[in-house]
């Protein structure tokens, strides 16, 4: 009968044991000297060995031909205790055997005599899952055992046992296995296996096996099913893990802010059978490692949990500043605790999607933070779309000395935007009775007088007074920058509590009110001169100065937003 390989090739030895030699070197002199513990505490993580050096560490202390503190293999006490004929060396599970009364059986039977062996061995499996009744029923015998008994206890949780317990055990620790450790093994069992294992697909499966090397055996058990050469393609193919290039290029539609792109991977992901709660974790797993590769990009390999090419989480830790990486991280979890007992998950998980392609929705400090990192890096994200035209006309008529609204195009031939900047347009002629000398721009006279007639005549509004002598064309340059720049760097421009401006005679001053609105604004100065010149016409001068600077002058509708949320009904 076919006997997995993890069983198949488990250490015989303490020399057979790989990526341990802090645990075994210390038993094998111990065995060699005779200074052996009458309890011992094995910890670490699942995989690594614990339970195997117990078994060898049992059959070392009966052996009757030991070999430099290895077990000789081949004598009655060892092959006993290998095929469990010896019933003095007894493993039990503390899963399953958890209950006072199952100590309490086992503290009678230990009193006795072994009737085959040197040593009664009692190997304890998941020690940390025994109750508080049964770790006191054991405190006694592990205090003062009799010659003949020895307890070996293995656990992953060392915060679950008593500190009781602790005190009397010799504890050792078993390290998690390095990815080039398991990948050696690996090749090994291959080789004697005839599997075709080559080293890429090896290296891929020791970063899968996330440090445990009895899950490297059991993925190459896995893939040694498939027929031809077993590589990084037929390792992929073999755990399922084809999705992960589909989870890139969602992370990569994130990045980019491409918000219908996201939704239509997730879509895509949904139809294939997808669980919206996997597929978020899915990309928080991704995100997590690409953290580990930014904060930690010389260890970051033997921190990432192995999914992915080393050179795909640069190619992203390059494009992706820690401050969104951790906003990122958080909105996802914070989506997950929401998704547990919502009765929608596909709605939580788009919901969580739209979030992370557009930080200016979810608001909070975080995605503040996070929106900041961007603009510092560079990577700015794409210009809002501008407003309707009904939103714009009504922002013009709010704003004093604004520029005139444009003419209404026809519903049925519109006419196509244009990329040349409004100082080229060409100005009606004079004398066009179609334009109203109240409709004209400011500054200039009426070319011709209305037409005489019954309708009476309109006189034009007064001008701006000289105190806002400048803030025209500062209100032009503000409604570009509300159409075309990043909400979060026009909110420094508008506010007065951030920063003042006048733009006027060529030159554009800008007075931050604050260390954080200089910043930001000095980084993005190009950006902002070239709006400037659009506004005004002609080549402008940036001057960012200090002082208070003019005030600007406010709308009714500013006034109102200054004391909080409002509501127009």
């Amino acid at each position: 009968m076919y006997q997995a390989l993890y069983r198949k090739y488990r250490p015989k030895t303490f020399d057979d044991v790989v990526g341990q030699p802090q645990v075994t070197e210390t038993l094998k002199r111990q065995v060699e000297t005779g200074r052996l513990s009458h309890a011992y505490l094995f910890i670490g993580t699942r995989g690594t060995g614990k339970t195997t050096c117990a078994k060898i560490l049992a059959k070392a202390v009966n052996c009757e031909h030991p070999d430099h503190g290895n077990p000789c293999g081949r004598c009655k006490a060892c092959l006993g205790i290998e095929d469990g004929s010896v019933l003095d060396v007894v493993e039990l599970d503390a899963a399953s055997n958890n209950g006072v009364d199952n100590v309490r059986a086992l503290r009678d039977e230990a009193v006795f005599t072994p009737a085959s062996v040197r040593k009664r061995v009692y190997i304890v499996d998941e020690v940390h899952m025994l109750s508080m009744a049964a770790f006191n029923a054991l405190l006694k015998i592990l205090e003062e055992p009799p010659e003949h008994l020895m307890f070996i206890l293995a656990t992953t949780e060392l915060q679950k046992v008593p500190a009781t317990i602790l005190s009397r055990c010799q504890r050792h620790s078993f390290r998690r296995l390095s990815p080039e450790t398991v990948a050696a093994r690996l090749l090994y069992v291959a080789e004697r296996e005839g599997i075709p294992l080559t080293a890429d697909g090896a290296a891929l499966l020791g970063r899968l096996a996330d440090g445990a090397m009895r899950d490297g055996l059991s993925l190459l058990d896995q893939c040694a099913g498939r027929e031809g050469a077993i590589d990084t393609t037929a390792v992929l193919q073999a755990m399922g893990l084809g999705g992960n290039l589909r989870t890139l290029e969602l992370l990569d539609a994130v990045r980019n802010g491409d918000t219908p792109g996201a939704l239509e991977q997730f879509s895509a992901l949904w139809r294939d059978g997808k669980d919206p709660a996997t597929l978020l974790q899915e990309l928080s797993t991704l995100l997590r490692d690409v953290l580990m590769t930014r904060v930690a990009p010389k260890s970051g390999a033997g921190l990432c949990t192995g999914g992915y090419a080393p050179d795909t989480l640069a190619r992203l830790a390059e494009a992706l500043p820690e401050e969104t990486l951790l906003w990122q991280l958080r909105t996802i979890q914070d989506a997950l605790g929401a998704m547990r007992s919502a009765p929608n998950p596909r709605t939580g998980a788009e919901l969580c999607l739209v979030r992370l392609c557009e930080p200016r929705l979810a608001g909070g400090l975080p995605a503040l933070e996070s929106r900041v990192a961007r603009l510092e890096q560079g990577g700015l994200p794409q210009a809002a779309p501008p407003r309707p035209d009904h939103q714009t006309a009504s922002a013009e008529r709010a704003a004093p000395s604004a520029a005139p609204a444009p003419e209404p195009k026809s519903a049925s031939a519109p006419e196509p935007e244009t990329d040349r900047p409004p100082w080229d347009e060409t100005p009606p002629p004079p004398g066009d009775e179609d334009l109203p000398p109240w409709e004209e721009p400011a500054g200039e006279p009426a070319a011709s007088a209305p037409p005489a007639g019954d309708a009476p005549e309109i006189e034009a509004p007064p001008a701006a007074p000289a105190a806002l002598s400048g803030q025209g064309k500062w209100q032009e340059f503000l409604d570009l920058a509300q159409r075309e720049l990043d909400p979060s760097l026009y909110v420094l421009l508008r506010d007065d509590y951030h920063c003042r401006g006048c733009l006027e005679g060529g030159e554009l001053r800008l007075y931050p009110q604050n260390a954080f609105a200089r910043g930001i604004l000095e980084k993005a100065s190009q950006t902002i001169a070239a709006l400037a010149q659009r506004a005004a016409g002609g080549p402008v001068r940036v001057q960012f100065l200090e002082g208070a600077g003019p005030e600007q002058p406010a709308s009714s509708l500013d006034a109102l937003m200054k004391f909080g949320n409002v509501t127009f009904e």
